[in-house]
């Protein structure tokens, strides 16, 4: 089975969406495809800052997601010894340290508004498998199968997007190398209720020299985020599991009833491998890379959703250009992979500068 469009998207993330949107508002023929059938799952970097709120308000999106999805962050507390310590504020007029979305209301007016384009079509359930390419090698376009029948479609493009993530399967098929950075730590994600009159802020500790991070959600959640040293989980969960809860109990004691109901072993957290990495080019012939398969970055910050909503939003207003003078080349790609990418690259730094100083946020240091 072979479809033809203009542009096809690997990656129904926020980076892939929201290109479709942008491009499908432009007139485009746009294929989008996902590997996984569920729509925004959870446990991914789930909170918008200046630039991903703004991004949204400039297409109207913000506006058509579902209200009780939207929470903005009243302030970071910081706590020591089970006490709170210090209170950081917003210093903006709007009131809020960064808004909570979860990414299946952030997904769903942007699909919703693609789905009703008829120069749209969206695969779910399919993976990549194979580039395209022509005789110059050039891509030209992706074979997809199917993971409920194993059925090939071959999406033949005027351009192929990688939004595809951190484990891009765009970016290993094109052959792109990348630079990555270990930060000395991976990340435990649990999330439990939270308890009647929680306020929505995000609180910080430091135990045992590692960051522990409470992040309210909305919908009445907090997910919590725990570093531990590099490749230690193995060895972790060899232990006993009450020392290691008791440390977050010990850290923020008002939840120790919500806590032990809700997270009992190890099976209740989630184990993210954390990294940066940056791709060693962003663009070849027929082909972009955006988002975390063009630069991954850690959680600190919250920038990497913020980033790769930018990185879409940019790319459509480049594309909107390059497709209707027929220009897809190179040379009129690099602007925006030398831009974004100069920004990427400066909030990655930042990002292990954030890490180091980290404890001096704290009033005993």
């Amino acid at each position: 089975m072979n479809l033809k469009t203009e542009v096809c998207i690997a990656g129904a993330g926020p980076a892939g969406t929201l290109l479709a949107c942008l491009l499908l508002r432009q007139g485009m023929r746009v294929t989008l495809v996902e590997k996984l059938n569920e729509l925004g799952p959870r446990f991914r970097g789930e909170i918008l800052n200046d630039v991903g709120v703004s991004v949204l308000e400039r297409h109207h999106l913000l506006e058509r997601i579902a209200e009780e999805a939207v929470l903005p962050l009243q302030r970071i507390e910081y706590w020591e010894q089970g006490m709170l310590t210090r209170a950081l504020l917003p210093e903006e007029t709007d009131g809020n340290v960064g808004v909570h979305v979860p990414q299946k209301d952030l997904l769903k007016p942007m699909l919703e508004e693609a789905l009703s384009h008829e120069s749209f079509s969206y695969l779910p359930g399919h993976t990549v498998k194979e580039l395209v390419t022509d005789e110059s090698g050039r891509t030209i376009g992706i074979v997809a199968a199917c993971q409920k029948t194993g059925q090939s479609k071959t999406i033949i493009s005027s351009l192929t997007v990688g939004a595809d993530g951190r484990y891009s399967a765009v970016r290993k098929l094109a052959g792109v190398e990348t630079v990555t950075t270990d930060h000395g730590y991976d990340l435990l994600w649990a999330r439990i209720p939270a308890p009647q009159g929680w306020e929505s802020v995000i609180r910080s500790s430091v135990e045992e020299g590692q960051q522990l991070h409470l992040f309210t959600q909305a919908r009445g959640f907090i997910q919590i985020g725990w570093n531990i040293a590099k490749g230690s989980y193995a060895k972790l969960r060899k232990e006993s599991f009450e020392p290691f809860i008791g440390r977050l109990i010990a850290a923020f004691p008002d939840l120790e009833n919500h806590v032990r109901e809700h997270i009992q072993s190890w099976h209740d957290f989630v184990l993210l491998d954390i990294f940066s990495r940056q791709s060693e080019t962003w663009i070849k012939e027929g082909l972009v890379l955006i988002g975390d398969a063009a630069h991954t970055m850690t959680p600190t910050g919250a920038f990497g959703l913020n980033e790769a909503l930018r990185d879409a939003e940019q790319l459509a207003e480049e594309l909107g250009f390059s497709l209707i003078n027929g220009d897809l080349s190179l040379r009129q790609l690099n602007e925006f992979v030398q831009e974004r990418r100069a920004v990427a690259e400066e909030l990655q730094r930042r990002q292990l500068e954030m890490e180091a100083e980290y404890a001096y946020q704290f009033s005993a240091v």
